[in-house]
């Protein structure tokens, strides 16, 4: 799977993570052990959840694009 090649880069970074159900979800990538990701995911006001994931439920790991900030017009 490609995304395993380059995911070591992802550590500490937001991504965006699609499961094999069809299901996808965001977070931290935190750290790749024992056949899991470990995403740490906003759950509501100041809380936060590390989920674990095993490898072969996922089918891509992107990261977050930049943001782009469109210009203010020119008048």
């Amino acid at each position: 799977m490609p995304w395993q090649r380059t995911i070591q880069y992802l550590i500490n970074k937001p991504v965006g993570v699609s499961l094999i159900d069809g299901t996808g979800v965001s977070g931290v990538l935190c750290s790749i052990t024992n056949n899991e990701i470990y995403l740490m995911e906003y759950l509501y006001h100041t809380q936060f959840a590390l989920k674990h994931y095993p490898l072969n439920q996922i089918r891509d790991v992107l990261p977050f694009p930049p943001c782009t900030i469109p210009s203010p017009p020119l008048y």
